[in-house]
């Protein structure tokens, strides 16, 4: 009974990665993460006192994070040669996008009730609210153009509507960081998580101009050439 119920489960595990790969569901687990532990954390009464701060904050957080994951697998495949990376990429971005549109939800809703022109009055008196705005309308077309039909109708326009990604991603860090108690000129305050968004972003924009990606594929056929090499080389 137990050597059947063993073979079952590997019968069952090996059609599991047959059709899902071990980066697809790091991807889908990591995303939904932050939702679990915040469902978790609201059941076991580990928030903070200002829950709904905590909520606005961890869910920016996590949508910040998706996004400068989907910006780094153009620059990990280029180097690495990983190609299932391309494939990840619309989900990570989209995820993003669910988080930054709950972000946005418990701001208008749970924080401010609904009530429209306090929210028109407090977005117009914080300038990092407006950044975010701008960059959440941003990401709305990238979000709904990200399938395959659009790409088909929108062709070279598709491309072009994408390439809004190199603008948001800037915009996101700086709201980000512009709504942290601190000052990243002074370097003084609460400014650690986003100068590391900061120079990672800033980092992967660099390594997406062209003469940098072909330099980067340069780089991994010359080591893989040379790996190679090693290896059949005959031992003396």
């Amino acid at each position: 009974m137990l050597t059947g119920c063993l073979y079952n489960d590997n019968q069952m595990l090996k059609k599991f990665f047959s059709r899902y790969t071990p980066l697809q569901v790091a991807v889908h687990v990591y995303a939904w993460s932050a939702l679990i532990l915040i469902l978790f954390d609201l059941l076991t009464g580990n928030f903070s006192p200002n829950p709904i701060q905590e909520l606005e904050q961890r869910t920016g957080r996590h949508a910040i994070t998706l996004l400068v994951l989907s910006l780094a697998c153009t620059p990990l495949n280029s180097l690495f040669g990983w190609r299932e990376l391309i494939k990840r990429r619309r989900a990570l971005g989209l995820y993003a996008f669910m988080y930054a549109s709950i972000h946005v939800v418990i701001f208008i809703d749970i924080d401010y009730g609904l009530a429209w022109s306090l929210i028109a009055k407090t977005i117009f008196e914080k300038p990092y609210i407006i950044v975010g705005v701008i960059s959440f309308l941003l990401l709305i077309p990238l979000a709904f153009t990200s399938f395959n039909v659009w790409k088909k109708r929108l062709k070279k326009n598709w491309k072009r509507i994408h390439q809004m990604v190199y603008l948001i991603a800037p915009l996101v860090v700086l709201h980000f960081a512009w709504s942290k108690k601190g000052d990243l000129f002074r370097l003084e305050g609460d400014i650690i998580r986003p100068l590391i968004y900061g120079l990672i972003v800033v980092l992967l924009l660099i390594f997406r101009i062209h003469p940098v990606r072909r330099a980067l594929a340069s780089l991994r056929d010359r080591i893989r050439i040379l790996l190679s090499r090693r290896r059949i080389q005959p031992e003396i």
